[in-house]
C-alpha cells in the first residue's frame, strides 16, 4: 500500500485544514489574519470570503458558501475531485495522467479570477461580494 501513501497524506491534510476551518468559524473575529488587500484599500481579492465559504461548505450551507465566495467553492469541488481521482488512479496501480496546461489555460483562469475580483466589487457585481 505504499503507493497510496501520497495521495492519502494529501486527503488528510486537506481534510484536517478543512475541519478546522469547519470547527474555527471565521465569523468570529480573532481567529483569521484579515485581508491585507481589504484591510489596506476595501477591495476584495479573489480570496475574499473563502474562509467563511469553506466553514459553510463544511456545514453543508451551499448557498452560504455561494455568497461568501462562489469562485473558492468551485476550488474546492475541483481540489476534492483531483484528489479523489488521484487517490482511485493510485489504488488501480495506474498514475493519475493530468495533461500540462497550456499558456491559453493559464491566461483564461487569469481572465477569470481578474474579471471574477473586478465584477465583485463592483455596485453590480455585489452578489459576489463577501
Amino acid at each position: 500500500m505504499p503507493r497510496l501513501a501520497a495521495p492519502l497524506a494529501a486527503l488528510a491534510a486537506a481534510g484536517a485544514a478543512f475541519a478546522y476551518v469547519g470547527a474555527v468559524d471565521p465569523n468570529t473575529p480573532g481567529h483569521y489574519p484579515a485581508c491585507p488587500l481589504l484591510t489596506f484599500t476595501g477591495v476584495y481579492c479573489p480570496g475574499c470570503g473563502g474562509l467563511r465559504a469553506a466553514h459553510a461548505l463544511a456545514h453543508g450551507d451551499v448557498p452560504a458558501a455561494l455568497g461568501a465566495n462562489a469562485f473558492a467553492v468551485v476550488l474546492v469541488v475541483l481540489l476534492a475531485g483531483g484528489l479523489s481521482a488521484w487517490l482511485v488512479q493510485s489504488a488501480r496501480g495506474r498514475p493519475l495522467r493530468v495533461p500540462a496546461p497550456s499558456a491559453v489555460h493559464w491566461w483564461a483562469v487569469g481572465a477569470v479570477v481578474g474579471v471574477f475580483s473586478v465584477v465583485r466589487n463592483l455596485p453590480f457585481g455585489a452578489v459576489l461580494a463577501p
